[in-house]
């Protein structure tokens, strides 16, 4: 099995081991038998790398509270799918920069059709673990090579668009490009996606962040962080089509062991650090 990705696709090994590692422990926030199951077969290969995170995610070592918001994110969008499926039980959803994660498995209600999509070398290694079924399909492609889309518009929809940990590794002219096309294209689907604030994104804060992600979390350099809003309106100005539904922030989870940081779901500052927005593209 060939596992040479880049910086950014790496980012999919963290969140996968963390889905397995806590679906190992007591009270899990999220059941993903389907990670523990990679994971196992991807330590055989990953306990000899040259890579410290590779080495590092083999033996287990991740930060606790990165393992906590990673699953209850999960979670979430994992709502955010059932949510859509109550009222459209044979929609198309479409997880954008699905890394190795198992979400068809966990939302499946016989009827969806699901696609995942991401870069060619990730989708290389989920073909080894992913069987594509009539409801099931993996696409390999960037997702800013707006081919993959004619592939999804051959259904009549509704859609669903998530991008979970995706947007804010690409620029915001690409960003406003990919949403637009995904309006045109798919008028009344919805997005969900997750977004930083743009805060972060100047000089001595962005500094901050890249030093804890390249040293503290071994991610390579080339996964940093280009595009970030400051409010979840902000998207309605690209085009009078997008609508605004709703917003989420890990501190609004009710999870016990999100613990202390439950006292900052009252602080706009620290709630709109990193959230998700929901839209409706009309």
């Amino acid at each position: 099995m060939n596992i040479k990705i880049g910086d950014i696709a790496a980012t999919s090994f963290v969140t996968l081991y963390c889905h397995a590692i806590e679906s190992q422990s007591r009270d899990p926030i999220l059941n993903d038998p389907k990670a523990v199951e990679i994971t196992h077969e991807l330590n055989k290969i990953l306990c000899d790398s040259n890579n410290k995170l590779e080495r590092d995610l083999a033996k287990g070592k991740i930060d606790k509270q990165l393992v906590v918001h990673v699953t209850i994110r999960a979670k979430q969008y994992d709502k955010y799918v059932g949510k859509f499926l109550e009222s459209s039980p044979e929609g198309v959803v479409v997880n954008i920069g699905c890394g190795l994660d198992s979400r068809f498995l966990r939302v499946d209600n016989g009827k969806v059709i699901f696609y995942d999509l991401d870069l060619p070398e990730v989708i290389e290694i989920k073909r080894q673990f992913f069987k594509e079924n009539e409801r099931y399909h993996v696409i390999a492609s960037s997702v800013l090579d707006y081919n993959w889309m004619s592939i999804v518009a051959k259904h009549k929809g509704p859609f669903l668009f998530i991008a979970e940990g995706v947007f804010m590794y690409l620029h915001k002219e690409d960003v406003k490009s990919l949403v637009l096309k995904l309006q045109s294209e798919f008028p009344g689907s919805e997005l969900v996606c997750e977004v930083v604030n743009s805060l972060w994104l100047k000089k001595p804060l962005k500094r901050m962040v890249n030093y804890k992600m390249q040293h503290r979390g071994h991610i390579g350099k080339d996964a940093t962080f280009h595009f970030g809003i400051r409010d979840s309106k902000e998207m309605e100005g690209w085009n009078a089509g997008i609508q605004f539904l709703d917003d989420w922030s890990y501190f609004d989870s009710e999870e016990k062991k999100l613990g202390w940081l439950k006292m900052f779901r009252n602080s706009e500052l620290f709630r709109k650090t990193q959230w998700t927005v929901h839209y409706k593209l009309n």
